[in-house]
């Protein structure tokens, strides 16, 4: 695990598994969570490790309900997890789905766990809408569903960084998952484009944060990436650092689930 500040208000934590990004956020006195990271050893030390850098986290937020990203708990389970209002929909109508999946990658990896997930009593958000966070500070919740079903990317207007779930990764093309769509996807990334333009950092699910101008590039990318999609281009090429064997196993799926009859 390895923790970094993108400003003196966002610390960015990342998982040794996927790269996948958990971001703390402080306003004034109080801090929150937004994602998680992954193994036992990474949510066991975070609470520490956040502290000693200043943020005492008393509220948990998640991007969307994928597995990866709901482990927060975990880490604080005397905290709610808050979700915006499609995350909380599908949280509904896949009950036990989020600790399914963790247990299967668990068995995958020889995880094991000291105590299972719980989710418990999550707060659902209006989205779009604000959060306060502190005397002042107001976080602004969008939505980004295409990814999956649900999405939301949380924009801190302060700190002018943008943490905004499964998108705009620099490992990872656009992913359609279960739920999720191709004219969904192409719908978050147009609303996501004036948000990276007021921001300095932006800060995918998956890999590292990116500067304004890399994230707008990689933004047009994925953007062509999906373009490919629809025509059904079956060995597209792809964008740079991304061009994987995991990659286009990736765009096969994503070609098997957009064009299916």
């Amino acid at each position: 695990m390895r923790a970094y500040a993108v400003h003196r208000d966002v610390v960015v934590v990342t998982s040794l598994l996927w790269q996948v990004n958990a971001i703390a956020i402080r306003g004034g006195e109080e801090a929150l969570l937004v994602d998680s990271p992954y193994f036992p050893d990474e949510l066991d030390a975070l609470p520490a490790v956040l502290a000693q850098a200043g943020f005492e986290v008393s509220a948990l937020l998640a991007t969307h309900a994928d597995f990866d990203h709901v482990l927060g708990r975990l880490a604080y389970p005397q905290l709610a997890l808050g979700v915006g209002e499609g995350t909380g929909e599908r949280l509904r109508a896949e009950p036990g789905l989020a600790q399914r999946r963790l247990r299967d990658e668990d068995d995958g990896f020889y995880v094991r766990r000291p105590r299972p997930l719980a989710l418990g009593a999550y707060q659902v958000l209006p989205v779009p809408g604000y959060l306060e966070v502190g005397a002042g500070n107001e976080l602004e919740l969008h939505p980004a569903e295409g990814h999956t079903a649900d999405g939301t990317a949380i924009l801190v207007p302060w700190a002018e960084v943008l943490a905004c779930g499964d998108y705009l990764s620099g490992v990872e093309i656009p992913m359609i998952s279960p739920g999720g769509s191709l004219a969904a996807y192409r719908a978050t990334l147009e609303r996501l484009a004036p948000l990276v333009a007021r921001v300095g950092t932006v800060v995918p699910g998956h890999g590292p944060p990116h500067e304004r101008d890399a994230a707008l590039r990689v933004l047009s990318q994925d953007t062509e990436y999906l373009d490919t999609l629809e025509r059904g281009d079956e060995r597209p090429k792809l964008p740079s650092g991304r061009d994987s064997t995991r990659q286009r196993a990736i765009h096969s799926a994503n070609l098997a689930r957009c064009h299916s009859l």
